[in-house]
């Protein structure tokens, strides 16, 4: 039995199976995203959605539908699934699915009277085309199948509507035509493994809606064309592959094609597999000799401290360490060109903020628990040392060394931390002076260096050490046992934050063994949730729970309240290191929220934030990395603890 079912009753409730989303991904961050019931609700959603260079640094929706109708005796029924108005659905396809399945790749099984028809899809993994396998399961008459493609051919950021400037030409190719509605896009190529007659049918479907974008404030009403229509016999026992790409294909290939990219496929037969699957989604290689995380998706592009954040997770607690180090070597090179000349990577965003370094160097710590301090030292000792120096020369412009061994950051105009939100470029959270975590991930990786280097003495970094073991109590505990998250001179904030748990949760910490546990108290009851810890507790002023509204009341909510499970996953690191052995069944128990996930909300991965308060909804981004990576740690180190 698949790991990730639905049967009928899940399926034809839209207010079930609307929120329920599939995503799959290439190496070229192309996609394919869309509903368990292929009903398109954000504009994000497609068959096939991908970058185009030539046009900007967008993805853009080229195939936004593909409706299947099946004829039998002259009778057409419609498999397809749209939104056109308030509580309007049409054609209502999904009133004839009785299961749908995600084990292997997306699969719906549709029954029309007698005829039982499956449809499995899956996303190539190096080129940009989604291939659909349809499989004739039963019939007891003569039966045709006609296909309607929906073209968008715009950026994910906008929607079209009808206009006199689309480009209906077409041209016939193998088993197929291949079609460009607007200059400066790719052919769209579809093609199918048997000869199909295709039938010029121009149409515009006005009005279809897209109900997320409704509910974040965002224009939600699109025109789609349709070119015309497929059509073509199928026999009981028979199968049929499309194929919707920017390059042509051998049509004889396609059945092999399928076959090939399925047995390359981790079936999501466990929470496990199905955090592996997602991990393995984030690869991004736009160049054969680059090699990148993706921050999640939809929307996402690189981050640079969302990278090296999820790099562990992503790649060594799937006991991959060579994408690991093909990723440090691309990222590692981005880094030192920015250390050493100021220059920004075209593909890596906000490599200047101040902290992006320090999550290096942690990355590369966990990376040294993996496969050895000497390897560590042979590959990356140098990078280490060039981002020690270059902190404590104080050469970020927004951050500086101070005598007392921590580092003091601007972030009065500027968002420098991973609370980044901004309102009219102004930070919401406007974190400056000493930062808590900044200053224990100082702490950490200076340790780590000299453990890293074994006997060499490193005598003006033991002395930093000493004066931080001294000064961070001094600046950050306060008087009610938890830590300011920043401090600027006689400014300190008082909310209590997450962000202070990095000093518990990171190998070498500056904090005792009580002051420790304090921190891990306070987190546990006042940030703690089942599906992640909150961005601000309930008891400090500002508090906003859910991130609901319009862009402007997002923002505000953004990191004043919501839930965010990577942090769960420093939150559960600290506990262990607390607590030890004696920790393990409660961070399972606290993992089992988080399995709830994987058949929520875009089912097999985790979504970018949670509502801070019941029923903790998920929103944002569908699938984020930071969170995959967190929680596959955790479940990595439960590993680790139960071995023993």
């Amino acid at each position: 039995m698949s790991y990730l079912k639905f049967d009928k009753t899940v399926m034809i409730n839209l207010q079930e199976s609307l929120t329920r989303e599939v995503l799959r991904t290439n190496r070229l961050g192309a996609y394919h995203c869309t509903t368990v019931v292929d009903c398109n609700t954000r504009k994000y959603h497609g068959l096939l959605v991908m970058p185009v260079p030539q046009l900007d640094d967008d993805n853009h929706v080229l195939l936004s539908s593909f409706d299947e109708t099946v004829i039998q005796h002259g009778a057409e029924f419609n498999l397809g699934l749209h939104k056109y108005g308030e509580h309007c659905f049409s054609p209502n396809g999904h009133k004839y699915i009785r299961e749908f399945g995600s084990e292997t790749v997306p699969r719906t099984v549709y029954r029309v009277g007698g005829v039982v028809i499956s449809k499995e899809k899956v996303f190539s993994m190096y080129e940009n085309r989604i291939l659909i396998k349809y499989t004739l399961e039963d019939a007891h008459s003569p039966t045709t199948l006609r296909f309607r493609p929906f073209l968008a051919f715009r950026s994910v950021k906008d929607l079209t509507q009808e206009n006199g400037n689309v480009n209906q030409s077409y041209t016939e190719v193998t088993n197929g035509i291949k079609t460009c509605m607007y200059e400066g896009y790719p052919d769209l190529y579809m093609q199918f493994n048997k000869k199909v007659k295709f039938v010029f049918d121009p149409y515009w479907y006005k009005g279809i809606e897209y109900q997320k974008e409704q509910e974040r404030g965002y224009p939600y009403k699109e025109d789609l064309y349709v070119p015309g229509y497929f059509e073509l016999p199928i026999k009981k026992g028979e199968t049929i592959i499309f194929s919707a790409g920017v390059d042509s294909v051998a049509t004889t290939r396609l059945k092999g094609l399928f076959d090939t990219e399925v047995k390359s496929r981790t079936p999501r037969t466990s929470f496990f597999n199905c955090l592996k699957n997602s991990a393995q989604q984030f690869y991004f290689r736009p160049q054969k000799e680059d090699a990148y995380l993706l921050a999640g998706y939809p929307w996402f592009k690189v981050r640079a401290r969302d990278l090296f954040i999820s790099m562990p997770g992503c790649t060594l607690s799937i006991q991959d360490p060579v994408r690991f180090e093909k990723i440090m070597n691309t990222a590692g090179d981005a880094l030192h060109a920015f250390m050493s000349e100021g220059t920004l990577d075209k593909v890596i965003r906000e490599i200047d903020q101040p902290d992006v370094p320090l999550w290096a160097v942690w990355a590369i710590q966990q990376y040294a628990k993996a496969e050895g301090i000497e390897k560590t030292r042979s590959l990356y000792g140098d990078l280490i040392k060039e981002i020690i120096d270059y902190i404590r020369a104080s050469k970020n412009p927004l951050m500086r060394l101070m005598d007392n061994g921590l580092l003091f950051a601007e972030g009065k105009d500027r968002a420098i931390t991973w609370m980044n939100s901004t309102i009219e470029g102004r930070p919401v959270v406007p974190r400056s002076g000493y930062i808590v975590e900044f200053n224990a991930l100082w702490y950490d990786i200076l340790k780590f260096y000299c453990e890293l280097m074994g006997d060499e003495p490193q005598p003006e970094l033991e002395m930093i050490i000493a004066q931080i073991e001294k000064s961070f109590p001094e600046v950050f505990v306060n008087g009610f046992n938890y830590l300011f998250d920043y401090v600027n001179g006689q400014t300190v904030d008082w909310s209590v934050r997450p962000n202070m748990i990095f000093a518990v949760a990171l190998p070498y910490s500056p904090l005792s063994r009580m002051q420790r546990r304090a921190v891990l108290d306070i987190v546990t009851k006042e940030l703690r949730t089942p599906k992640g810890l909150r961005s601000l507790s309930p008891k400090s002023e500002g508090y906003k729970p859910y991130y609901v509204g319009p862009q402007y009341q997002r923002d505000l909510a953004y990191h004043q309240g919501t839930a965010w499970p990577w942090l769960l996953g420093a939150y559960l690191e600290a506990y262990l290191r607390v607590f030890g052995k004696s920790g393990v069944a409660f961070a399972e128990r606290m993992l089992i929220s988080m399995e709830e996930e994987m058949s929520l909300h875009c089912i097999g991965t985790i979504p970018e934030l949670f509502d801070g308060n019941p029923p903790f909804t998920g929103r944002g981004a569908v699938s984020f990395a930071m969170n995959v990576a967190a929680i596959l740690r955790v479940v990595d180190l439960l590993k680790q603890y139960n071995a023993e």
